[in-house]
């Protein structure tokens, strides 16, 4: 056993923190859709294809990068993780006025650099608070929740005054700055590391640990893996099609200017923030499936009751508020199940296997609603679709059990 002084081991959520709030600017993507469509002549469907891509790279993406973490510490790969994302977004504003430059720019290489950035702190920190678990993983995830915030007040701002094009050169210099600087600070606890005078949980109880630590294959040979995976694709599909569309939908249902939708996106990204580690110091006392549950009940409520009737400003804020708080929820949780249920000796690789769920959901979710939308002339089916996925989640995470 190792002892290290519990106030050294802050350091690293406080950095992780700092590096998902620049991580955190894909979910801003939204004000800069219909730019982008009202510049360049895009349809819906394409000017949301590079944030579909830039999910689906990241999480891929993450199987690398939790790989080589797994071996060569996190230093090394937070550090071009945070490179790549100031690069992709520097090439976003040069070659982005073409549907492929974007796409390969924004969707590919800020995609990859997502992808190494993400795993490195969280796997950080899950190894220096094993005493919570939750509630830590959940304040280092709190930041890419709330780092829309920027993106939601500071990206209508700067294009209205500098262009969408500068605006993502601007975001690319600032972000690629503070990841890599931050990712610098980065490093794993000694072997058997425990804290001061704790006592790790029995079996049964709230946050307790694994049986052992799990390979990947040993990981994928379980059935609560792919219970979890499925969860995991649900509750951030359903949240990712909000996010993804959430200016043009307040516009379109509640008659909102591009501003003021901007201001909704800022709320949805503090609650997005609050839900993380809310969910994660919640599950750290009365368990995660029951944390995951109440999450998928706040997303049911949203889409069944107060989404499909928001035709105000205040209705559409809480409506995305609920949504926003729940799919923070999920992020928050799943990096503590993973521990839970499989160890944290290869964290970095297996929960970037479980991540690939928050990849996929970002294809489908988006999907989902811009297709019954356009076959609709609104987003009321799109809402019930969802509500009724979240629906099989609920049974997906009421079977999950912990591999003895």
């Amino acid at each position: 056993m190792t002892d290290q002084p519990a106030h050294n081991r802050l350091r690293y959520p406080i950095c992780g923190t700092l590096m998902m709030l620049c991580i955190g600017n894909v979910y801003a993507w939204s004000v800069f859709r219909k730019p982008l469509q009202e510049a360049y002549g895009w349809t819906t469907a394409q000017a949301t294809l590079p944030f579909q891509i830039s999910i689906a790279v990241f999480a891929a993406a993450m199987v690398f990068a939790g790989r080589w973490q797994d071996r060569a510490g996190p230093r090394p790969v937070a550090v071009l993780g945070g490179i790549l994302i100031g690069l992709g977004f520097i090439l976003s504003g040069l070659f982005g006025s073409t549907l492929t430059g974007m796409i390969l720019a924004f969707g590919v290489v800020a995609g990859i650099g997502m992808g190494g950035a993400y795993v490195t702190p969280l796997a950080t920190t899950i190894k220096w608070w094993p005493d919570r678990r939750g509630l830590l993983t959940g304040l280092v995830v709190m930041g890419m929740g709330a780092g829309s915030i920027i993106g939601g007040i500071g990206g209508p701002i700067l294009i209205a005054r500098i262009g969408v094009l500068q605006t993502f050169l601007v975001f690319g210099i600032l972000f690629g700055a503070v990841i890599t600087l931050a990712g610098l600070m980065l490093r794993n606890p000694p072997d058997g590391y425990r804290p001061p005078g704790w006592t790790p949980p029995a079996a049964g109880q709230a946050g307790a640990q694994a049986a052992r630590d799990f390979s990947p294959g040993e990981m994928m040979a379980t059935g609560s893996f792919y219970l979890i995976w499925l969860s995991f694709v649900i509750g951030s599909g359903v949240g990712l099609m909000i996010i993804s569309q959430v200016s043009p939908i307040g516009q379109e249902m509640a008659s909102l200017t591009p501003i003021v939708a901007g201001g909704a996106v800022t709320i949805l990204a503090i609650f997005n923030g609050l839900g993380r580690p809310t969910f994660g110091a919640i599950s750290d006392r009365i368990g995660r499936k029951n944390a995951v549950l109440v999450a998928f009940a706040i997303e049911i409520l949203a889409m069944v009751v107060v989404l499909p009737r928001a035709e105000s400003f205040l209705l559409y804020a809480i409506g995305v508020s609920l949504v926003g708080f729940s799919y923070g929820g999920f992020l928050g949780l799943m990096p503590a199940i993973t521990a839970d249920f499989y160890g944290t000796k290869n964290i970095g690789l297996n929960y970037a296997w479980v991540y690939t769920a928050w990849g996929m959901a970002g294809v489908l979710g988006p999907v989902v609603g811009v297709e019954v939308r356009e076959a609709t002339g609104g987003w009321v089916n799109a809402f019930y679709i969802l509500a009724g996925c979240s629906g099989v989640g609920i049974v997906c995470t009421a079977l999950m059990k912990k591999p003895s």
